[in-house]
């Protein structure tokens, strides 16, 4: 039991958090119906992330068993078969897309959802071994939860909240390509086929710039006219303090403490992380319920 649960990467269901973010800007977080339609939708969709994770495994399984970390994974391994893989992964496509139909009967969540799958499907077999374009499609991927979540909620979505979650997003996946090069300077075993495309300087640079550029747009975002007029607030820049420590403190795990390697681990385990995310997420409640 222990291996199906290490095959569905059960932590990387962090990710789909994401879905519930047009609802808490959209100050409809205390609405329990939608709240409990959007768990269930949560719930369906982090079906089919573990089913592309598995899938994933299912491709990579020879790479992965020269991988110092990776050959740890239930399929590299040997502990669970790649039939076994192959019957999970359906299995969890079938569920996932069920929940999602009863929850929320909504031909735009399916085709959406339709198209992560599709998405995720290519980027494992073709994409992901093109460096840049590899990380795009994960911020994309990032963009595809919070439109679940905009759906779900009918809420349109302000064009800041797609751009931050897609800069975000590739921030995050530059730094994981770090520890991937840091992991292949060391080892010499490339974990992923598109390692060659990327080097330390050229991934420092992208890391400067994609968290410059995200800090900006955040700043740009919390004096916006549009913010402040939809909030009825001009403190909404006063957040930005945890935005800018959350992504510094992401960065000196990435380049001092060359820890980068898993997003997901970091949020976890790492408490200054967390303190940033909650202030934030505090911070942010506050000053558009309350004040």
């Amino acid at each position: 039991m222990n291996k199906i649960l290490a095959l569905l990467r059960i932590h990387q269901w962090a990710k789909n958090f994401f879905i519930f973010l047009p609802l808490f800007f959209d100050k409809r977080f205390g609405d329990l119906k939608l709240l409990t339609t959007c768990f269930i939708v949560f719930l369906g969709f982090s079906f089919i992330t573990s089913a592309v994770y598995c899938f994933n495994d299912i491709i990579d399984r020879e790479d992965d068993k020269k991988h110092p970390l990776k050959k740890k994974r239930p399929i590299a391994s040997g502990d669970i078969t790649t039939l076994s893989g192959w019957i999970i992964s359906f299995c969890l496509i079938i569920s996932g897309g069920s929940i999602l139909f009863l929850a929320y009967r909504s031909i735009s969540v399916i085709l959406i959802v339709l198209l992560y799958l599709i998405l995720n499907i290519a980027y494992s077999i073709e994409f992901k071994r093109i460096a840049i374009i590899d990380v795009f499609i994960i911020g994309i991927g990032f963009v595809i939860r919070i439109i679940i979540g905009g759906i779900i909620g009918d809420i349109t979505l302000s064009h800041w909240i797609v751009i931050m979650t897609f800069l975000l997003a590739i921030f995050l996946g530059f730094a994981k390509r770090l520890d991937d090069v840091q992991i292949y300077t060391k080892t010499g075993v490339a974990g992923r086929k598109n390692i060659i495309r990327y080097n330390v300087p050229f991934l420092y640079a992208l890391l400067m710039i994609t968290s410059t550029v995200t800090v900006v747009a955040y700043l740009m975002y919390s004096i916006s006219d549009e913010i402040t007029n939809r909030f009825g607030s001009n403190y909404i820049y006063l957040t930005s303090l945890f935005v800018i420590l959350g992504i510094f403190r992401y960065l000196q795990l990435t380049i001092v403490d060359k820890k980068g390697g898993s997003p997901t681990f970091i949020l976890l385990k790492d408490f200054f992380i967390q303190g940033c995310i909650i202030a934030w997420l505090l911070s942010f409640a506050l000053i558009i319920y309350f004040i």
